[in-house]
């Protein structure tokens, strides 16, 4: 049997585009382009860490409840009760719990920025993405359970009779203040903690002695006027003062602290950034 052979018909051969990531020279330029392009990460990144938080927990969502009541009522009776600590004209419970939601939020925020970089080592080592996405989406989830114990405060505001002032205008302010403060001082331990591991088994220490550092248990007045502006370095006095001022109504709250504070937190959220844009170059080299 005898046969011809034909040639194929020749297509036009059409080159793959190559793309070359390449680090920005400066150490300023976020790339929010980028992180905009990459949102639908940062969302399921966000609800990663809320599944993995409460899987397989006998109480699941109640411990954003239990957690700050439980201190509440430490705190009431150790320090309102036993050391008769001023509370500026406001229950002492009230007081101290709207101090806690914006600390417990401060606290589990910058818990999760630290670690968000070495808790996605794999991901970091396999694909391009944007690495300021890791500890914005730490920061992201606790306001989930922020929100949960603003209803309890609600709830405790109307227990107490306590009524808000038209200054809770301005308390999506000091919440913004707070998350970006966790952010600048998460942006500076989670880049340490690639290289330095033992940087994440400081922080339940750090929190711990910062939270005695800021005006949780105790108001502002009670800081001697000599050393109100160093203590105003804190960038959560500014924040807590802010939230009472909000939520509670005082007539005079220290804006003196409140500004300082402020320009703390823009400080170390600039130095941050060009720290994490410095040292992601070799996040994938040391992870």
């Amino acid at each position: 049997m005898s046969g011809r052979m034909t040639e194929a018909p020749s297509f036009p051969r059409f080159s793959e585009p190559t793309v070359i990531i390449e680090p920005h020279k400066s150490l300023l330029h976020l790339d929010l382009k980028a992180i905009w392009e990459y949102r639908e990460l940062l969302f399921f990144l966000v609800w990663r860490d809320l599944k993995v938080r409460y899987r397989q927990t006998i109480i699941g969502i109640g411990w954003v409840v239990l957690q700050p009541l439980m201190t509440m009522a430490l705190f009431t009776a150790v320090f309102g009760n036993f050391a008769k600590i001023p509370s500026d004209g406001v229950p002492y419970p009230i007081f101290t719990y709207s101090a806690l939601l914006p600390w417990n939020l401060f606290a589990t925020s910058l818990t999760r920025g630290t670690e968000s970089v070495v808790g996605n080592a794999q991901l970091i080592s396999k694909i391009y993405f944007p690495r300021l996405l890791l500890p914005i989406s730490g920061i992201l989830s606790p306001t989930v359970d922020f929100a949960i114990s603003f209803v309890i405060l609600a709830v405790m505001m109307i227990w107490f009779r306590t009524l808000p002032t038209w200054g809770v205008l301005a308390l999506p302010f000091f919440l913004i203040l707070a998350l970006l403060t966790a952010l600048a001082v998460g942006l500076w331990l989670s880049a340490l903690n690639v290289r330095y591991r033992d940087v994440g088994h400081t922080i339940p220490f750090l929190v711990q002695l910062w939270m005695f550092a800021s005006p949780v248990a105790y108001p502002v007045s009670l800081v001697p006027e000599r050393w109100r502006v160093l203590y105003s370095l804190n960038p959560m006095a500014g924040v807590i003062e802010g939230f009472r001022w909000a939520l509670l109504g005082k007539e005079s709250p220290d804006f003196e602290v409140i500004v300082i504070s402020s320009m703390m937190v823009t400080t170390l959220l600039i130095s941050g950034v060009v720290f994490f844009k410095h040292t992601e170059r070799t996040f994938a080299d040391v992870i």
